[in-house]
């Protein structure tokens, strides 16, 4: 099995048929998705993103309410009556990646890529929200939809809870979101285990080493920061591979590395940017110690003229779903989709900022959504290209499958918390 291919997918799948979808809903919603898909934005910039999923939510007769957390936040509210209140979570910012998907509605801004599934994340949730107006027959309660801005920087959240988006809006009883994935499209995945956390904790940190700039044929009149950069990044590696016990999941990257113009100059200054994750806080303590440790030591190795400055620019809890909460809906997706497509999902390295909605005691809901076409997938499993994942700039959700599974997984999952029954399309 390749890398890139999830271990919680079939090993030979059908062509899975997608789920019953009406017309009216899922034309929108489609085309929202290829919009959306088309024009991304970046985090905390998702001013028309924020605009178009505001505009899809009026028309099916929400109340919204846009700049919900200083920035481009969008809530809109769905009353039914009396009942319980469900919110429905998708993200509207893309990632700083240049597509090289091939599509026909592919990014048309430079170097910016729904390359994380967050477009169909919102036309998932717009069609599950259109269907639920059209039932409102079926169900008693209160819908809320958040679009959250700065997932990817794990900053939007945060920002939307410190607003008041509970205050203002209700405390819901549970909040869902799912995520697309990697396996195969038409089947979801729910948490396996609700001892272990589905998802990651994560810290970011950036670090700035400061040398002595000069010129690259007299080497010896400098302090070159790039070769402290670069002892500081193969270093760091030992904090995973010698500090940390191999039973944890834990991961130390180094995304970002920025130092000098030119080859003829050494700089003045190293830049890194880094992201820890494991799935406990101890252990995320443990490893940021480490890591500061390793960075002040090899600066005063390489005669750093002054300290490093390290500044921690985003956190984000693990996320461990609520057991009983996740059970209903995952009965509901079962009784939707059968068995066979809902499938378990260990815990994963992968974080975001969904885990903030929990903190105060409301319960969470969150699954996989699979996204790749039978095509790929059984390409993959017999050796051929991996499948790409997200972040990748190939990913590309076969929409086709994908887009009506999320739709009908997420109206039923809303429907199971609202009334306990009905799959709401």
């Amino acid at each position: 099995m390749r890398a890139s291919v999830p271990a919680h997918g079939p090993e030979n799948p059908a062509s899975p048929r997608p789920p019953a979808v009406s017309r009216e809903v899922l034309r929108p919603a489609l085309e929202f998705c290829l919009d959306v898909h088309a024009h991304p934005e970046l985090s905390g910039a998702e001013r028309r993103t924020a605009d178009r999923f505001a505009a899809r939510l009026e028309a099916s007769g929400c109340t919204v309410t846009r700049g919900v957390g200083g920035g481009h936040g969008v809530v809109g509210v769905l009353r039914n009556g009396e009942g319980p209140t469900v919110m429905i979570r998708a993200e509207l910012d893309a990632l700083p990646v240049t597509e090289r998907t091939g599509l026909a509605y592919a990014s048309t801004v430079p170097g910016v890529m729904h390359a994380c599934g967050h477009d169909v994340h919102l036309a998932a949730a717009d069609g599950a929200v259109a269907g639920l107006a059209r039932t409102r027959s079926a169900w008693r309660g209160t819908v809320l939809v958040v679009g959250q801005p700065a997932e990817e920087t794990l900053c939007g959240a945060r920002a939307m809870l410190a607003d008041g988006l509970y205050e203002r809006f209700g405390t819901p009883d549970a909040v869902l979101a799912q995520h697309t994935s990697p396996a195969p499209a038409g089947t979801l995945a729910h948490a396996a285990d609700f001892r272990t956390p589905l998802l990651a904790a994560s810290t970011a940190l950036d670090v700035t080493l400061y040398g002595r700039g000069g010129h690259a044929g007299t080497p010896h009149l400098a302090v070159d920061p790039v070769l402290a950069a670069a002892a500081t990044v193969m270093r760091l590696q030992s904090v995973v591979s010698r500090e940390t016990s191999p039973a944890e999941h834990a991961v130390l990257t180094v995304g970002s590395i920025h130092a000098g113009e030119r080859g003829n100059v050494i700089p003045d200054t190293a830049e890194l940017s880094l992201c820890i994750r494991a799935l406990s806080d101890p252990v995320i303590h443990r490893m940021a110690a480490a890591a500061e440790r390793i960075v002040r030591a090899e600066c005063a190795a390489s005669g750093c003229v002054r300290e490093p400055d390290l500044t921690v620019t985003s956190r984000s809890p693990a996320l461990l779903p609520d057991p009983a909460a996740t059970a209903a809906v995952r009965g509901a997706h079962e009784a939707l989709f059968g068995p066979d497509r809902v499938t378990d999902c260990g815990p994963l390295t992968a974080t975001e900022d969904f885990a903030w909605f929990g903190e105060q005691g409301v319960a969470t809901v969150y699954w996989m959504l699979g996204v790749t076409g039978a095509g790929p997938w059984r390409a993959a499993r017999a050796g051929g290209p991996p499948v790409p994942a997200n972040h990748a700039p190939e990913f590309a959700p076969d929409l086709r499958t994908a887009l009506p599974t999320g739709i009908a997984a997420m109206a039923a999952a809303a429907r199971q918390i609202l009334d306990g029954e009905g799959d709401g399309r």
